[in-house]
């Protein structure tokens, strides 16, 4: 006859660890009821001038609870706005003729009780912070709306758009989970309260935009 003898593993995880994830999660599921509408009107306002074309817009959102608390426990928060201009085939799919990218890193400061907002081009790398627009601001009110406002952002040179074309611009805003701590994403997973997503695609005028 044999004998199996299984031991009892007693800590698999450190207690502290345990607890403050059971914590997140609890905190994470109160924001399902008050999660941030994806399907919010948006209205693109493009210019088109003799070198480049801009995007301006006002994003209409709101963050819930569990994010702002996050915020205060001075974990960063990170954006992301996107841009692609495509120029319509009738005989092909449309092509991608230019392509924008704008990262947002919102944190909290206990120390100076100030916001801090890091807008970059591109990939948001901790190095390079220092040489993206940096701002401070006093009220948590003033930090989300820089954050919601877009004001002439650069998406396309002139050159790459046709001037006999018609061009359609798809515009897309998110918050960037991916960027959060470890614990954090794993704690968001089904939570619709860390979901911000908004998108619009508007066509451009050949001419003088719209």
């Amino acid at each position: 006859m044999m004998v199996f003898i299984t031991r009892c593993w007693k800590n698999p995880l450190p207690s502290v660890l345990l607890g403050w994830l059971a914590a997140a999660v609890l905190g994470f599921s109160v924001a399902l009821a008050q999660a941030p509408s994806s399907d919010a009107e948006l209205s693109l306002r493009l210019e088109r001038t003799d070198d480049a074309l801009w995007l301006s817009t006002q994003l209409e959102f709101e963050l819930s609870p569990a994010v702002v608390d996050a915020l205060h426990k001075g974990i960063p928060i990170y954006f992301v706005a996107e841009a692609d201009v495509l120029r319509e085939r009738w005989y092909w799919t449309n092509k991608t003729v230019a392509t924008a990218r704008r990262q947002f890193r919102l944190a909290y400061q206990p120390l100076t009780r100030q916001w801090r907002l890091n807008i970059i081009s591109g990939q948001i790398v901790e190095a390079e912070l220092g040489l993206s627009l940096n701002q401070n601001f006093e009220s948590w009110s003033e930090a989300l709306t820089a954050v919601r406002r877009i004001s002439r952002w650069k998406i396309a040179d002139a050159a790459n758009l046709a001037a006999d074309g018609r061009h359609i611009v798809d515009f897309r805003f998110w918050l960037d989970l991916a960027q959060l701590p470890r614990p954090l994403q794993i704690g968001t997973l089904g939570q619709s309260g860390w979901s911000v997503e908004l998108s619009k695609e508007q066509v451009l005028d050949a001419e003088l935009g719209q």
